[in-house]
């Protein structure tokens, strides 16, 4: 039978990455309070880009397939926000600007981009229309338009070589994974 404590290298590893990890918190916190203020225009479109989306679809998604758009777009809300989270911690992107200091591009993970994909869903499934070119359009705008305009008002930056091929490939790998899950389901 093993020994189920941990070793004190391996405790104060642990200490060490938690300690560590509440002074980046109280660091990232520091940062969006002298930053991200209410009186900062670029903080107002973080909080545009969080809630316009979640109005528009309030409005506009159709109630009778609710379940299967809700249901791709929180698989792509998934995929997106743990790739943005794994990328930032990695230190090949950041977002300068946050609604939430605790919790990097909110408004792109949870509303911006999967309802966008959302709404190109509902209406290729209304119109008969080729899922998944109207979603390679819609990545391809994000990633080659979007993302620039983003980066050329620091809303966002790369590094390590990552670049807008990588997040084009990002963006379909997205959508191609939630509709094959949300099929599957």
């Amino acid at each position: 039978m093993s020994d189920v404590r941990m070793s004190e290298k391996q405790e104060e590893l642990l200490l060490k990455i938690r300690s560590t990890a509440e002074d980046l918190t109280q660091l990232q916190i520091d940062y969006w309070k002298e930053f991200s203020t209410f009186d900062d225009i670029k903080f107002w479109i973080v909080i545009l880009m969080l809630f316009i989306p979640l109005i528009v679809l309030f409005f506009t998604i159709d109630r009778s397939k609710m379940l299967l758009l809700g249901f791709y777009g929180l698989n792509y809300h998934v995929w997106f926000a743990y790739t943005n989270s794994a990328g930032i911690r990695m230190g090949l992107w950041e977002y300068p600007y946050e609604a939430l200091p605790i919790l990097p591009s909110f408004a792109l993970d949870a509303s911006f981009v999967p309802i966008a994909y959302m709404l190109i869903y509902q209406w290729t499934l209304k119109y008969k229309k080729n899922f998944y070119l109207y979603s390679a359009i819609l990545s391809a705008f994000f990633a080659f338009v979007l993302k620039p305009i983003l980066v050329m008002h620091n809303f966002f930056r790369m590094f390590y070589g990552i670049n807008y091929l990588y997040l084009f490939l990002f963006y379909i790998a997205f959508f191609l994974v939630s509709k094959l899950i949300t099929n599957i389901f």
